[in-house]
């Protein structure tokens, strides 16, 4: 499994989410691909308001902000 998390700059929901991503205890790490949705219109039409957004790359399951601890945690399994 490999996650795409869309944010962008000056985010600091954003920068929540990745300080919950980054504490997680998780038995093995997942890689992460940061995509800042201000690079595409589309991404921003997609994502704009729903930033944080974590993506799924094996399932395409997507988890918005907010969410807490034990939702990434279910989100990841």
């Amino acid at each position: 499994m490999e996650l795409l998390f869309y944010t962008t700059a000056q985010c600091h929901l954003c920068d929540l989410a990745e300080a919950l991503l980054v504490n997680a205890p998780m038995p093995k790490p997942v890689p992460v691909d940061v995509v800042d949705i201000a690079q595409s219109e589309e991404l921003v039409e997609r994502y704009g308001t729903r930033i944080p957004v974590l993506r799924r790359n094996d399932t395409g399951a997507e988890l918005d902000w907010p969410f807490t601890r034990d939702e990434l945690l279910t989100f990841l399994q």
